[in-house]
């Protein structure tokens, strides 16, 4: 006779049981912002855009259209750095969504959706690790405007405000860009696309000249695009006058902007991916 033996049986706890450590998404985004933090910093050539481009925006629009615009190139100085501020990082923000289309090209978003993380965290992550590039792109242009005279008119805490406001307008922004990733088949057409975008939103403003030298269509682009209200918000906080009205305008876009494209970015990743 052959005698057969039962295999002993092995129970699963359930894992509804588990707790879940607090702040998982929180943790886990910071995670994965450290590295993309870490992925940029091995890679400093993709820092040229935030090193190289604010100097030679800098130097072009001040001493060709400085002496014909202001009369006086240090004024014109204080009238256009802190809108290149704006102009320099919202245009770095389109590497946000670049990065992205190239990431999931390359499978790495599917290594994510396997890991127990939350599935907004890669997104986020992305978005808070790029911030990197609107810190580098600040401290340049700032110190560059410093080497050619550029003095702060208020103080250092509005200045800093000023820099807070920039970069939070920024990262909502990056939220569109986020969704151009998402829905784009080639990190060319990102970027296409994303500068196509950009450009409209930052020079047609007054960076570089004042509102009422425009015409009268132009005018009317200029006094309801988001990114004016912006450019007027930075440069009240930097060189002093009234700044109410284009922060709380500056503010309300940006909310509006994050409400309505992060969850829309999130919705797309999850049937993407």
């Amino acid at each position: 006779m052959t005698a057969v033996l039962d295999a002993p049986r092995t129970t699963i706890p359930p894992t509804t049981g588990i707790r879940s450590r607090p702040f998982g998404l929180v943790r886990h985004s910071l995670a994965l912002a450290r590295r993309s933090l870490i992925k940029t910093l091995r890679t400093p050539e993709q820092l040229i855009d935030v090193t190289l481009q604010p100097i030679i925006f800098t130097a072009l629009f001040l001493y060709l259209l400085g002496g014909a615009v202001a009369g006086d190139r240090q004024e014109y100085l204080r009238f256009l750095l802190p809108a290149l501020m704006v102009q320099t990082v919202l245009l770095a923000a389109t590497t946000t969504g670049v990065t992205l289309n190239a990431d999931i090209s390359k499978g790495i978003f599917d290594r994510f959706r396997s890991l127990p993380i939350g599935r907004s965290a890669p997104l986020i992550g992305l978005l808070l690790g790029d911030m990197i590039r609107s810190v580098i792109a600040i401290v340049v242009l700032l110190g560059f405007g410093h080497v050619l005279g550029f003095r702060i008119g208020t103080d250092l805490l509005s200045t800093l405000a000023a820099c807070l406001l920039v970069m939070g307008f920024s990262v909502a922004m990056g939220w569109v860009f986020v969704v151009l990733g998402l829905l784009m088949r080639e990190p060319s057409a990102v970027q296409g696309v994303g500068f196509l975008l950009s450009f409209p939103l930052t020079f047609g403003t007054n960076m570089i000249t004042p509102t009422e030298t425009m015409p009268g269509w132009l005018q009317a682009w200029v006094e309801v695009n988001p990114v004016t209200s912006l450019m007027e918000a930075s440069r009240g906080l930097i060189n002093g006058g009234p700044v109410a009205d284009p922060v709380i305008e500056s503010l309300l876009w940006g909310v509006g902007i994050l409400v309505v494209f992060a969850p829309l970015a999130v919705w797309i990743y999850r049937r993407r991916t």
